[in-house]
């Protein structure tokens, strides 16, 4: 005779198992992940870093494989800046895709500046897949260095 051992809740821990492991399915697809019992948003596309010097703010985007004529680029409100274009799937013929981590299709990534920019003067170029955007700083944007007086 085979003996087992009545539990009358064990089910509940297996489908609180199976529960997570489908709620953890879905956050990934949406690009949430899970990191130290928070979830963060996966980040956009295209990666941006934003940076200044005096004169200037600077907006660096990866774009490997588009062309300047791929993208849009807008300021607008004095301190907000929209990068907008496509990236077209890659086609194969004759093979089988193994992975496709490459994503494709539209984008548009708004970013709100720390500095109001004169947008006549805005200057954009793509060098080997990097977007530089050069946005000069208005005038009362500047820091002026103040100069305390001993009375």
């Amino acid at each position: 005779m085979l003996y087992t051992r009545w539990q009358p809740f064990g089910f509940v821990g297996t489908e609180m198992n199976r529960l997570q492991h489908e709620m953890n399915r879905l956050f990934n697809r949406f690009g949430l992940a899970e990191s130290n019992d928070e979830f963060r948003v996966a980040p956009s596309y295209p990666a941006l870093d934003l940076w200044q010097d005096g004169e200037n703010l600077y907006v660096e985007a990866e774009l490997p494989g588009l062309e300047l004529d791929d993208l849009e680029i807008y300021v607008t409100g004095g301190n907000e800046l929209t990068l907008k274009g496509k990236r077209e799937a890659p086609v194969v013929e004759d093979g089988t895709w193994h992975r496709r981590e490459r994503g494709f299709g539209n984008f548009s990534r708004v970013m709100t500046l720390p500095h109001n920019v004169n947008a006549e003067k805005v200057d954009a170029t793509l060098k080997n897949g990097v977007l530089t955007v050069t946005l000069p700083k208005l005038e009362n944007s500047k820091h002026r260095r103040i100069t305390v007086k001993a009375s």
